[in-house]
Parts: C-alpha cells; structure tokens; sequence
C-alpha cells in the first residue's frame, strides 16, 4: 500500500507592523513494489525530499527582515517588516531531493489570512513539477504591504502557509496544463467550447469565448470579465452587468443641428445625436476630420458618454484603480449592416481594420463590435455578421457577453451613418444602430495593466481576484 507522511509546523510570530509566517511542508511517498524472496534481499532504496536553504532580497521600499529568514528539513520561515506602502520583500525557498527515488510535486496548497494592508504571491514550483534524485527546485513567496493602502491598517499582522505534497513519481501525476499567463495563472488555450481561445485577428492575442467561461474577475467589489489578454499583456475586462441607469450615447442637441456648431460639421446635419466616441483633438494622431463612408467634417466635443465614464463614473472607481491604464481604443465605423453593401457579411479580421481606422486614447470606453464577434465560441457558424444573424438563438447562447433582455451601447459607429451607434440587444443581436441620443443600458470597459498578479479560477464562485 502507498503511503504518505505529510508534516506541518506552524509558528506565530507578532512584529510591530505585521507578522508573516510561511510553513512549507514536504510529504513522504513510500515506494510500492512487489518482491520473490528466496533465500534474503533487503532494499536500499532512500525517499528525502526536503527544504535546503531560504534566502530574502529587498524588492522595493524600507521592507527588512525581523529576523533572520530559517528553515528545517520540513518547514522554512520568515519574518518581515514592511514600513510603507508599496515595501516589498522576496523570499526563495530550496526544495531538494537527496535521495534516489524520483519524486513529483502532487499538489501545492496556498493560505493566507485576511488582511487587505499586506499581499502574498507565489510563483515558481507548481503541480507536476519532477524533482529528480540530486535535482532542486525554488518556491519563491513575494510579500507586499499594498500600495492602495493609505491610512495605518487596524490589522498589523498576517500569516501565509504554503503546503508541498511531494509523491514518488509513478506517472500518474500530470503537469499543470501549459498555456498563456493570465495573470500569472497559466490558462490552456481551447479550440472548441467555453474558454481561452488564441485570437484569430491579431497575432499574440487571447479572447475568452462561449457561453460562460471561466472569466470572472472581481473589480471595484464588482464581478467583470476579461474579454482578452493583449498581445502587449494588457487585460481588456467589461463589467458583468450594465450600470443602474440607461444613458444616452450623445445627448440630445449636444453635438449634431441644434448645437449651433459647437459639435463640428460631421453631425450637423443630423437631429438625433451624433455617433462620433470622441473630438478630433482627442484621437490619436489628432486627424483634421472623422469620416463615416460618405459622411465626413469636423468633431469638436467628446460624445457626453465618453465625458461621463471619465469623469464622474472613473472617479467613482475606489478598488485598484491604479491598476487601470490608457490604451488605445478601435472607434472607427465597422460595417456590421449586412444590407448597406454587397460586402456587408464581414468577418472580425475586417471589423478589427474598419475600427483601427480612428483609435481614442483613454481609460475607459466601450466594448466594439469585433469584441462581439470574437466573444462566440462557434465561429464557423457565427463568425461573419450574416452567420451570427442566420443563427441568432445558437450564437446569441454562445456569447457570454449577451445579457437576455437588456440592450446596451457598443463604441463603434453605425457604418454609412451619423446619427445611429451600434449596440448588443436584449435578444443577443447586435449591430444596426440606435440613434445616438436614444437611452440604452451602460456597460464600462477598460484596460487592466499587464502586470497584474491574480489570484482564484475564474468561475462566478472563485472569480480572479487582483493580488498586486
């Protein structure tokens, strides 16, 4: 019969600012064989996995050791005291195998108790790691006092444990699946169904596809999804649900006839609002003119959508909105009206192009209609516009970013047009376009830096949670 020895220390230390404790245990696996005795036989064979050395190293800020870093055959710890927001110290664990039976990680065990002022992260040694006989390994724990924090904490004091459970390798315990790193979490790409899917339209890139996928992320005390990883490794997330209230994407006579040219020429002739995200002066490259197929002129004033979500709605965001970075937003016309030209059934690759035309430099927008497109995990049947309206019910339930009735505002302008801006609506269609001084639901984008350390899986229960 197996077994296994799994041992545990545990100390509780209490500094001046916070206490952090790391206990590392090894588990023993006894080898499993089966012998014909005749005559005498005695085995040889040695099982020691265990913690060799612990070093630290001052990462950033006033962050010191209390103590020098210890460590046993089975346990390693540390002390630390951080000063200042933003203090930081690493910590890197050796894990050797000094016997002569080969051993593999079966499992890593992460705890740390609840205090918001001081973060932990782990990286290194993961699930199906091979530790073979005279080989080591590191498990490295970062400890941080958070950077948002800005008042002294009431909590000073905080512990993580990390358990290893090391098991003679027989093969029946498989890597961590390798893919692209979310957050430092790596995520296997899929090629059917719900999941994390390589972007077909931009090289380096991943979008998360299907009716539900594991995309949760908890932001401002609010559930969002990440929509992509960037090929740069910035994260695209939209809120999960709409704001409270429905706005108009333009007010009415803000920008188009009854402005009295304040809103330039390209909306004058329009009474219902003008589609434009945002002025000329505030696109990248500052063009002298914003053009729509046949519609062109001047834009003068960002949509007020645009200045309400950077303004009162961006101020408004209290948790990790350091973590929120200005990037470049497609705002171009897409043609996803499918009866305004003979090419109308486009597909994303095509919608990515038409929104590059014009981008926005900012922080927070809209998702664009090639983000809707991409969101459908069946693109063979809905990955062009006429196929994704052809198959409405099959698509529109393979789109997690669909929200049954509720219809809500998309940054892209209507193709051929002024006045209307595209949206996703309550029955899982998008495109057409709304006029632009029409109220429909809200639904916040933006970009996440590429830095980011998550923890959690995703699901709506254990959505990702930002680390550091």
């Amino acid at each position: 019969m197996r077994q296994r020895f799994n041992t545990r220390q545990r100390n509780y230390i209490i500094l001046g600012l916070c206490s952090i404790l790391l206990v590392m245990a090894a588990g023993y696996a006894a080898f499993r064989t089966q012998l014909t005795i005749n005559g005498t036989s005695n085995i040889i064979s040695d099982w020691k996995v265990l913690i060799t050395d612990i070093q630290s190293s001052v990462l950033s800020g006033d962050a010191t050791d209390a103590e020098t870093p210890s460590h046993t055959e089975t346990t390693a710890t540390f002390k630390t005291n951080l000063v200042s927001p933003g203090d930081s110290m690493q910590y890197d664990i050796t894990v050797e195998n000094r016997g002569d039976i080969d051993a593999v990680l079966e499992s890593i065990d992460v705890k740390t108790s609840e205090n918001e002022a001081i973060l932990f992260e782990t990286s290194g040694i993961k699930r199906g790691d091979k530790l073979l006989p005279e080989e080591s390994d590191v498990l490295t724990v970062v400890v941080t006092y958070n950077p948002e924090v800005t008042n002294q904490p009431d909590n000073l004091n905080s512990e993580v444990t990390v358990t290893l459970n090391y098991v003679q390798d027989d093969g029946s315990i498989l890597p961590e699946p390798e893919g692209p790193n979310i957050g430092g979490i790596s995520v296997p790409t899929v090629e059917s169904g719900d999941g994390l899917y390589e972007d077909s339209t931009r090289a380096g890139r991943y979008v998360y596809k299907g009716a539900n996928p594991n995309n949760y992320i908890e932001f401002n005390n609010e559930l969002w999804r990440i929509v992509a990883k960037e090929a740069d490794g910035a994260y695209k997330i939209v809120r999960n649900e709409v704001l409270p209230e429905e706005m108009p994407f333009d007010e009415d006579n803000y920008r188009d006839k009854e402005s009295d040219g304040a809103g330039g020429t390209y909306c004058a002739n329009s009474s219902y609002g003008c589609n434009a995200w945002a002025a000329n002066a505030n696109l990248v490259g500052s063009p002298s003119e914003f053009t729509n197929t046949t519609y062109t002129g001047t834009v003068l004033l960002d949509s007020s959508l645009n200045t309400y979500l950077n303004g009162e709605y961006l101020e408004s965001i209290t948790d990790n909105s350091d973590k929120i970075i200005n990037y470049n937003w497609g705002v171009g016309a897409t043609n996803t009206d499918a009866s305004w030209e003979d090419d109308g059934d486009e597909d994303p690759s095509e919608f990515v192009a038409e929104e590059a035309a014009y981008k926005w430099n900012g922080k927070v927008a809209l998702l664009s209609s090639s983000d809707v497109h991409l969101s459908v995990s069946n693109e063979e049947l809905c990955g062009t516009d006429n196929k994704y309206h052809d198959g409405l019910e099959t698509c529109a339930s393979n789109n997690y970013l669909v929200i049954p009735g509720t219809s809500w505002w998309l940054v892209s302008p209507r193709y051929g047009f002024s006045l209307s801006v595209n949206g996703v609506y309550s029955g899982g269609s998008f495109g057409y376009g709304n006029y632009a001084y029409d109220s429909y639901a809200v639904r916040p984008a933006l970009y996440l830096t590429s830095s980011l350390s998550l923890s959690g899986s995703g699901t709506q229960s254990d959505p990702f949670t930002i680390v550091s």
